[in-house]
């Protein structure tokens, strides 16, 4: 008596290649249910294989450190430039040699749920993880870019491990003894994304705790950036502790609330 196709569905979610036995002897069962069973097997084979090879050509800048010598690879990132408020992030991490965890990519290419998902496997996986965070008036105060390397240098320094190499995402910051810049770098590095994965999680759970505190501008939403809500926001209420004083069109509504 043949397998019921819902039998044959489960087993193939235990089957690695299409060498195995049981996915050979499904390739001779000509029931349409089973033949779907075996494109959809094929398709999501492809998509694991495809994430696979892109995990191998992400470790490609960690693996060239290695070859120098290097053990302690910190890959750095940061979140938060563009928005009109709250703090700009960074995050520095170094990952094993033998990470595996699929689908690490440039934070901006994932959704929230990914993101959530790969922050807790990147948190569980690395050997170290380190935070740094500049808030709006340390920004004010020496404009964006300085603020974010103060925000990723801060980063390393909060590494429990010291790194002995720095892969950082576009910016040369000039504070690892052997570092590399790379443009869009995350994605193109491993640790790079990883950071931009843990900078980016980290900076949007803090916008949602500031949108109870500072609600009207839809922080949990935006993220400090500049939409339509957001924008409406200000107009109505002006600006609120967390904004960025010194910002295009914050620094206009401020003016004009304080006139």
């Amino acid at each position: 008596m043949a397998e019921t196709i819902a039998r044959i569905k489960e087993q193939l979610q235990t089957v690695r290649t299409e060498d195995d036995p049981f996915f050979q002897a499904c390739l001779l069962d000509e029931r349409k249910g089973v033949q779907r069973l075996i494109a959809s097997f094929r398709r999501e084979h492809a998509k694991q294989q495809a994430l696979l090879n892109q995990l191998e050509l992400m470790k490609q800048y960690e693996k060239e450190a290695r070859t120098q010598g290097f053990q302690m690879i910190a890959g750095i990132d940061e979140v938060g430039r563009g928005p009109l408020a709250g703090p700009v992030v960074a995050a520095a991490v170094i990952l094993p040699e033998d990470f595996d965890v699929v689908g690490v990519n440039d934070s901006k290419q994932l959704n929230g749920a990914k993101r959530d998902e790969l922050f807790d496997a990147i948190m569980d996986a690395a050997l170290a993880v380190g935070i740094g965070i500049q808030s709006h008036e340390v920004i004010d105060k020496v404009n964006i870019y300085e603020a974010t390397k103060l925000a990723m240098r801060e980063a390393i320094d909060n590494l429990d491990v010291p790194p002995d190499f720095c892969l950082i995402d576009a910016m040369p910051l000039k504070y690892c003894e052997n570092e590399l810049s790379l443009i869009k770098g995350d994605s193109k590095s491993i640790s790079i994304a990883a950071a931009s994965i843990i900078a980016k999680v980290t900076r949007d759970r803090m916008m949602v705790a500031y949108d109870e505190r500072f609600p009207g501008y839809g922080f949990s939403q935006n993220m400090g950036y500049g939409t339509k809500m957001h924008l409406e926001g200000l107009e109505n209420q002006g600006v609120c502790p967390i904004h960025r004083l010194t910002f295009a069109p914050v620094k206009n509504i401020f003016l004009t609330y304080k006139s």
